[in-house]
């Protein structure tokens, strides 16, 4: 028996992005090259207490969430064939799935201040996290601060101590959490 394979991904010895709120493993075509031309991609999330992956979602990909341990609140937006949005909040724990459609805004919590959250995703899209990835922050953030405020419906100064990076937050924690 080989002790090592080309068909072989192990998550153990895969490099984490670390964040304030958890961490992020993938196995993709650039770290898993059996995975080139497939159109598919995992990624194992940690999310501390008071976790929150940043609403996103995936202009060319599906996504299907499998949860390991803990307990996950979310949140899937979307338009239907009756033309009106439909926005669901819900919680998985261990053994649910979650789908998120392809093109869907989506997000979820760790519902958990002190336990950590295990998700392990899948996507039908070789590339790597977070470049299939448009997150709440880099959208908001890309637009004239009168467009937000003519969309809100509110002052233009409202939108005054929001933050102007473009770049994504991926996890973060929430702002009411004792660790903040």
């Amino acid at each position: 028996m080989t002790a090592n394979s080309s068909y072989l991904f192990r998550f153990s010895a895969a490099t984490a992005n670390e964040y304030d709120a958890g961490a992020l493993k993938g196995a993709h075509e650039q770290n898993f090259p059996v995975l080139r031309g497939q159109e598919g991609s995992v990624y194992r999330i940690r999310l501390e207490g008071g976790g929150i992956r940043e609403p996103h979602w995936h202009p060319t990909a599906w996504e299907l969430n499998y949860v390991i341990a803990g307990r996950a609140r979310w949140t899937v937006l979307g338009t239907h064939p009756d033309g009106n949005y439909h926005n669901e909040t819900f919680e998985a724990g261990p053994d649910d799935l979650v789908f998120a459609p392809q093109g869907f805004f989506h997000y979820f919590e760790n519902v958990s201040d002190t336990e950590p959250l295990e998700v392990l995703v899948v996507f039908n899209t070789s590339t790597q996290e977070p470049n299939d990835d448009i997150g709440i922050v880099g959208t908001v953030n890309s637009l004239p601060r009168y467009v937000l405020a003519s969309a809100f419906g509110v002052p233009v100064s409202t939108f005054d101590n929001l933050p102007t990076d473009l770049k994504p937050v991926i996890l973060s924690r929430r702002p009411d959490h004792p660790s903040q």
